[in-house]
């Protein structure tokens, strides 16, 4: 008896915000530092939308942050 195959479930959930938070630890000197930033975007439910656009671009601007917090932190010391 021949076994039907099995349909793969696609989800059915809409993104309507997208959150990222980036982390970095660092030493300078004998100080511990731990800098993080988050932040939340509402996606606009209007045509044209690339959901894996919208998440880069937040990647970039969480890590570009925290990158500018650790310029600063060694600054600093400097």
């Amino acid at each position: 008896m021949a076994k039907k195959s099995e349909k793969k479930y696609e989800s059915k959930a809409i993104i309507n915000s997208i959150k990222a938070t980036s982390r970095i630890s660092l030493k300078v000197n004998e100080t511990f530092y731990t800098l993080e930033y988050t932040e939340e975007r509402l996606i606009p439910a209007v045509e044209g939308v690339d959901i894996e656009k919208e998440r880069a671009i937040l990647w970039d601007t969480v890590n570009a942050e925290v990158d500018k917090q650790a310029e600063d932190v060694q600054k600093m010391y400097k």
